[in-house]
């Protein structure tokens, strides 16, 4: 894995994101309740925290909770709310360690369908059914892992040609476009709630 990505919509922390399995997976759990590229700049953020280039699942899950917390916590905090999420991402790198030896490409390395890959994703701790599908979507629109099937397993987020999620960002052009997506969703959301 290997390739440019415009998540965090910085050169280091998109290079990053690029070439670590497991700083890909690290940015999709932090995103929620935050700005995507908050989100994904939060790995290289800890990498550079830790003293590393990049990213280690057995380092991370064996880190001391507390002062893993205040690492994330530090200023400025790599999310809005860095205690609980600073345990959401040990809890992800610990069931990494456990169930793939910590390489998290090992996640989507030998799937033989796309089916099987949401399945794998949604087993993640932090991975519902729609962020394993972006998550999957990411993987096939950007990333080149397409078995069998991925499209449809990704629901709409693997819809080609589509503005919805992380997975179809490319660069400002495309986030703006992905951004105004989401809003007309709250938007519609809120009219539904209102109707009620």
């Amino acid at each position: 894995m290997d390739v440019t990505l415009h998540l965090a919509q910085d050169p280091e922390a998109d290079e990053l994101l690029g070439r670590s399995p497991l700083a890909a997976l690290i940015g999709m759990l932090l995103d929620q309740q935050i700005p995507m590229e908050w989100a994904f700049k939060g790995p290289a953020t800890i990498a550079r925290r830790m003293g590393a280039d990049d990213l280690d699942a057995h380092d991370i899950a064996a880190y001391d909770p507390e002062e893993f917390a205040a690492l994330l916590a530090a200023k400025p905090a790599v999310h809005r709310y860095p205690g609980s999420m600073a345990g959401r991402v040990q809890q992800l790198c610990r069931y990494l360690v456990e169930h793939y030896d910590g390489a998290a490409d090992a996640v989507w390395r030998d799937a033989a369908s796309g089916r099987e890959l949401v399945k794998r994703l949604q087993e993640l701790p932090g991975f519902g059914k729609q962020k394993a599908q972006i998550f999957l979507a990411l993987l096939g629109k950007r990333l080149g892992v397409r078995p069998e099937g991925w499209r449809e397993a990704a629901g709409p987020y693997g819809e080609d040609g589509s503005f919805r999620s992380v997975a179809d960002i490319t660069g400002p052009e495309s986030l703006a476009k992905v951004r105004a997506h989401k809003q007309e969703m709250k938007a519609a959301a809120k009219a539904a709630k209102a109707q009620r």
